[in-house]
């Protein structure tokens, strides 16, 4: 442990230190990690090779599906390496930049990955309360176009993050009860007043989660209202099934993407080791998750699947 004076503030390297409580268990918990991360990569390259080379696959949700791939991947990937090397090697060092390099690349990316929910959800509200318009309203001129809104949103929002951080006096301990570098982790060892910083983090994770969440929310209303006036039984639940990897995509992004949220701010009352846990599922279970749900719920995606490794074996 390095200790440091008033006049050395910013230590050159932080030591993470995994799930406090849990040390004995860093090796078994490792293994539900490395496989899961596997099937992340291998689940979102396959569906991003897929996409591509299927021609029917060139429309607006399939597209969006593309980009939280993409931000699937650069997440799971700025995270979970070196946590498997701190569980397997004890090697929890990382050096200051680059813990300001995760900070920025986790929080910007899992805000473009909410941004890209949006992009879906919108994607839904057009195909079932516009059907006739669709093709007219998400071009894919439009729909690269929102992508790429999403992705400045979340790199603007979260730049200044790590120069809120940098600017913060370390005095106290270079030790981050963490598996990963966060932002609310180094505020809390910073030995300076950090309230304007929390206000500032909370007001942008309103802006950008919490307005998403709000949107989503409102898409479904008025996809629901729109269902509910279909004539027939049949027609309510065929155009609802539409909806249901979305929806399950959501629950798996932003259930514990609120409870991380929620405790790390609020919730003094919760062990260390559960919020850890937590926030490490969030950063791992929908990368993991994301394609298993397309792959099984959508046809086109399922089909493709099934040519590619059958091929494959042949």
């Amino acid at each position: 442990m390095l200790t440091y004076n008033k006049t050395n503030v910013h230590p050159s390297t932080f030591i993470l230190i995994g799930i406090p409580g849990l040390e004995a268990a860093h090796m078994w918990i490792s293994i539900p990690f490395c496989m899961g991360y596997i099937l992340a990569l291998v689940g979102n390259s396959s569906l991003l090779f897929i996409i591509k080379t299927d021609s029917s696959l060139h429309e607006p949700m399939y597209l969006f599906l593309c980009m939280l791939a993409v931000a699937d991947l650069v997440v799971c990937t700025t995270a979970v390496p070196k946590l498997l090397s701190l569980f397997w090697f004890h090697d929890g060092e990382i050096r200051f930049e680059a813990c300001l390099t995760q900070v920025f690349l986790i929080h910007s990316c899992s805000t473009m990955e909410s941004g890209f929910l949006v992009g879906m959800a919108l994607d839904r509200y057009v195909a079932i309360c516009h059907p006739l318009r669709h093709s007219a309203i998400l071009t894919h001129t439009v729909t690269g176009a929102m992508g790429l809104a999403i992705v400045l949103r979340g790199a603007a929002f979260l730049s200044l993050h790590p120069f809120l951080l940098r600017w913060l006096p370390y005095c106290k301990t270079n030790i981050i009860s963490h598996t990963y570098c966060e932002f609310m982790a180094l505020i809390k060892i910073a030995c300076a007043e950090t309230s304007i910083r929390r206000a500032y983090s909370l007001i942008v994770a309103f802006l950008t989660g919490g307005v998403d969440f709000i949107l989503i929310i409102c898409s479904y209303v008025l996809i629901l209202n729109t269902v509910f006036h279909l004539p027939s039984k049949d027609a309510r639940l065929k155009t609802l099934g539409t909806c249901g990897s979305h929806v399950c995509v959501i629950l798996v992004f932003y259930t514990p993407a609120f409870f991380s949220f929620l405790t790390h701010r609020f919730g003094h009352k919760v062990a260390p080791h559960v919020h850890i846990l937590v926030a490490n599922m969030y950063l791992l279970v929908p990368p993991m998750l994301d394609p298993i749900i397309y792959g099984v719920r959508t046809k086109k995606i399922r089909d493709r699947f099934l040519k590619l490794f059958l091929f494959q074996r042949v």
